[in-house]
């Protein structure tokens, strides 16, 4: 990638449609070397900057899902028990030699986790570290020392070193905040709700399928929705899955209204935000829309 506009267009080409803001982000993450830190909303396509980005460069997407409880076996490796335990039986029941007992911590028995994936892989590979803001501070301790040094210890076998670095995207939705020493390592890009524009132009890379009138109906009707004080804005992804569903349904305007209503869950996963839109007369206004 040898330039801002390069990145932007090979993205385009992913039909992820980036600012210039985040494509100067990822060019000097690139070039530095450096991990990227994406915060945002939900729903405006944090996680998808990395799985275009890994697309574009035919790097590998390796994906480390974060959550409440997760601890460093589960992000680094862990050896297979079962199978060390079958090897053991049937070692016992044969006559021949028994296998000598270091050998059952060997690379025949190690289940690579994203991590350790992502270090064996270096630079041909972009690390999705999803949600660590969902990670508990110790997680979030580890891993600060994990892309200082890029290498970790395994006991029975050694020490495990990047030869190259992989391309590091973390997304957080702001949960919780992250500790100052992890950002200072990143660099860090904000996405926000894209402008009216932007949002018809990704559902038409997105559902090329739907109208661009009815595209643009529902973008301005997200846009009313986000609004409101409810307790799921709707995201990019609600957009497109919207657009989509009432494409399917037969739907040429928010004017048809028999749609809209059947519709309403691909675009608010709230129970009691959609029997707010229902009841305050948003579902009227935004039917006014299209006529």
């Amino acid at each position: 990638m040898e330039s801002v506009e390069q990145i932007i267009e090979c993205l385009a080409q992913q039909r992820y449609l980036a600012d210039e803001g985040l494509g100067v982000s990822l060019y000097l993450a690139i070039q530095l070397g450096r991990p990227l830190l994406i915060e945002g909303v939900p729903g405006v396509g944090k996680t998808e900057v990395a799985k275009a980005l890994a697309a574009s460069t035919a790097r590998r997407l390796i994906r480390l899902q974060c959550y409440e409880g997760i601890d460093v076996p589960q992000a680094l490796y862990e050896w297979d028990f079962g199978r060390q335990m079958l090897t053991l039986r049937a070692g016992e029941a044969s006559s021949s030699e028994r296998t000598p007992v270091d050998q059952f911590f060997s690379e025949r028995f190690l289940i690579e986790r994203p991590l350790l994936a992502a270090l064996r892989a270096g630079s041909n590979a972009v690390l999705l570290i999803d949600e660590i803001d969902r990670a508990d501070d110790e997680f979030e301790a580890f891993l600060l020392e994990f892309l200082a040094e890029f290498q970790i210890t395994i006991p029975e076998l050694g020490t495990v070193r990047a030869q190259s670095q992989p391309l590091v995207v973390l997304t957080s939705n702001r949960t919780r905040e992250i500790h100052d020493a992890l950002k200072r390592r990143c660099l860090y890009h904000w996405i926000d709700y894209p402008s009216h524009s932007l949002e018809c132009r990704i559902i038409a890379a997105r559902a090329p399928e739907v109208p661009a009138k009815l595209a643009e109906e529902v973008v301005s009707a997200v846009f009313r929705f986000r609004d409101l004080e409810l307790l799921k804005p709707p995201g990019v992804a609600e957009s497109i899955d919207w657009a989509r569903g009432l494409k399917i349904m037969g739907a040429s305007s928010l004017a048809d209204s028999v749609p809209v209503e059947r519709t309403l869950g691909l675009v608010l996963k709230e129970k009691d935000d959609i029997t707010r839109v229902r009841r305050d007369g948003t579902l009227q206004a935004i039917s006014g829309m299209g006529r």
